[in-house]
């Protein structure tokens, strides 16, 4: 017979296993790799709570995101008990929909179980108060690097501080590597690595409030300038995300820079490439500046309209707050823990073969605590589109400098917005 616990029932539950165990059905969406790795962790779950069947579907990232708006709009008809959203995308749903999923703290997410993940990951989760999703995945921005190419170069990895320092090295690696470049981004259509040095250097498109425009400030400044010195240095070539995987597996590249769950992406297409790729931390613009930023992750937020909201809050709990369930996710498919405590787990302090017996994760996860907190707002997807178009023009010199490229993204921010510049 099918029972329903009040909260404070669920609470004991998830302290003492399946004794106090939820029944039923629970639906997730996801997409690709992270749909794969939430039904990794469906039978770690079912040791707990045997009588509850989940089930994940994959969508796909554009679908799912498509379908979650069609469904918040429609009322919530047809959405699922659990979905899966991604942080920057995230305040599109609660500004347009809040009603359409659960504060989680009605379910049992204490102040105690929040304080287990970084800032940066809750502050576009939690809105006036209310916690509308829980931090899954994260992206922990790291250097990975060819130990053989920099090697030949004579380039200690530990002597680079600075972007200045990466340029340096790259010219060294480039001439020691014949068809070589040191490193890629998608200059052309994308602007992850701006964001990720502006998210370094403590800027983003909005401020922390999400009530201003901050594109234009010294950090985003700064992270312009450094993309364009890149590619002015011939050490920064265009390339998509195929044309990086062939470049790493054709050994065209020094260094890629990306969030830790690229870790997965290298070690899977280039398996013959085991012990020639290593990990450090990313440049700063001064020696005793930050080096820690993130790129990409998602959380997991259960709908009004889920008829089983206790069984979907226990499944949340075991994936996304117990060492166990994150780094499952870690160990099959790369996904990087938001968890805090994740660092504590053998695996993840464990030497990695593939990465010559360095321990990456204990690399890449020691900067969670570090990374600034960036808002996405509403109107991320506004702003971007604005930036591409700029960074282009400014790479290709139509800018007199990078504050007057970034004055000028701003202004048609705010048209696009109605947002003011902050001073």
């Amino acid at each position: 017979m099918r029972t329903k616990l009040a909260c404070a029932t669920l609470m004991l539950a998830l302290g003492s296993g399946p004794v106090f165990a939820q029944s039923g059905e629970i639906t997730i969406w996801s997409w690709n790799i992270a749909a794969s790795s939430l039904k990794a962790t469906v039978a770690g779950f079912n040791k707990q709570f045997p009588d509850v069947k989940v089930t994940v579907e994959d969508l796909g990232n554009q679908q799912t995101f498509d379908k979650t708006l069609a469904g918040c709009a429609a009322g919530g008809a047809g959405l699922p008990d659990i979905l899966s959203i991604e942080n920057h995308e995230s305040e599109i749903f609660w500004s347009q929909f809040p009603d359409c999923f659960v504060d989680l703290k009605t379910l049992g997410y204490t102040d105690e179980i929040a304080a287990k993940f970084p800032d940066f990951k809750r502050t576009e989760l939690e809105v006036d108060g209310k916690a509308y999703a829980m931090p899954w995945d994260s992206g922990p921005v790291a250097m990975f690097y060819r130990r053989d190419f920099y090697e030949k170069a004579g380039i200690d990895p530990a002597t680079i501080k600075t972007w200045d320092d990466f340029i340096a090295a790259g010219k060294k690696i480039q001439e020691a590597n014949p068809g070589v470049t040191m490193t890629q981004a998608d200059i052309n259509g994308d602007t992850e690595f701006f964001r990720m040095i502006a998210n370094e250097q403590g800027c983003g498109y909005y401020s922390k409030d999400s009530q201003a425009i901050t594109v234009n400030q010294p950090g985003c400044v700064t992270a312009l300038e450094k993309v364009k010195a890149l590619k002015d240095a011939g050490e920064l070539i265009a390339g998509t995300w195929d044309e990086k995987i062939q470049a790493n597996k054709a050994g065209t590249v020094a260094t890629q820079m990306y969030g830790g769950w690229y870790e997965g992406t290298i070690r899977s297409t280039a398996p013959d490439l085991a012990g020639k790729w290593g990990v450090y931390l990313m440049p700063s613009a001064t020696a005793d500046g930050p080096r820690a930023a993130n790129l990409g992750g998602s959380s997991l937020a259960i709908t009004s309209a889920s008829e089983n909201k206790e069984a979907a809050w226990a499944y949340l709990n075991y994936s996304l707050g117990t060492n166990e369930g994150q780094v499952t996710m870690l160990k099959e498919f790369g996904l990087v823990p938001s968890l805090l405590s994740a660092l504590d787990d053998p695996y993840v302090k464990a030497e990695q073969p593939y990465w010559g017996g360095q321990k990456v994760w204990v690399d890449i996860l020691s900067t969670l605590s570090k990374v600034k907190p960036s808002r996405g707002t509403p109107f991320f997807q506004d702003a971007d589109k604005i930036m591409v178009a700029t960074q282009l023009k400014y790479l290709n010199g139509e800018y007199a400098d990078a504050k007057t490229a970034l004055d000028d993204a701003a202004n048609q921010i705010a048209g696009a917005t109605g947002l003011p510049i902050a001073e």
